[in-house]
């Protein structure tokens, strides 16, 4: 008999992970996510549970949408939770998951390009984070091309695009 593998919990706020292109406006807008099918596409064979909160570009989120992102983190039965959110405001959700949810595992992933354009580094990016969610011990993390950081000593290099370790934990 094996241990079979917990639940994941799947939150989707938005952010670049699910906007769509107008062709018309050439504008990026909100429709529908595509968690479904990339969870198709990457063969996850993981029992997970889908949820969308919103369906935001993280620079409009407010403190009210985060607390809103902590209170289901709280509330749900499942220990291990990923979320897809918008990798500009992602460690600030961080930090506050960290001090609001310190009990279960968080792990919060985006994308830079929209995962509709078909070169995204999305389906990665979730992948390993359903993984690390598996794995970690509790706390709020962030998984962004291919590492995994703590979510209180992260940032996005908004002059690389990339996520790097902070010294600091915030």
């Amino acid at each position: 008999m094996t241990d079979a593998p917990p639940t994941v919990r799947l939150f989707v706020t938005g952010g670049t992970f699910d906007k769509e292109y107008d062709e018309i406006h050439g504008s990026l807008y909100f429709k529908d996510t595509h968690l479904h099918e990339m969870l198709r596409m990457g063969r996850c064979r993981l029992d997970v549970e889908i949820r969308t909160l919103m369906m935001i570009d993280s620079l409009e989120m407010t403190a009210a949408d985060r607390d809103l992102i902590a209170r289901n983190c709280r509330d749900v039965p499942e220990d291990r939770i990923v979320i897809t959110h918008g990798t500009d405001t992602m460690a600030e959700t961080a930090v506050l998951l960290a001090r609001e949810v310190p009990h279960k595992t968080m792990v919060l992933t985006g994308a830079m390009i929209p995962i509709a354009f078909g070169s995204s580094d999305g389906l990665f990016n979730l992948g390993s984070a359903l993984t690390a969610a598996q794995i970690l011990p509790p706390g709020a993390w962030v998984a962004m091309n291919g590492r995994v950081f703590p979510g209180t000593a992260v940032r996005k290099n908004r002059a690389t695009g990339v996520f790097e370790a902070l010294d600091q934990p915030s």
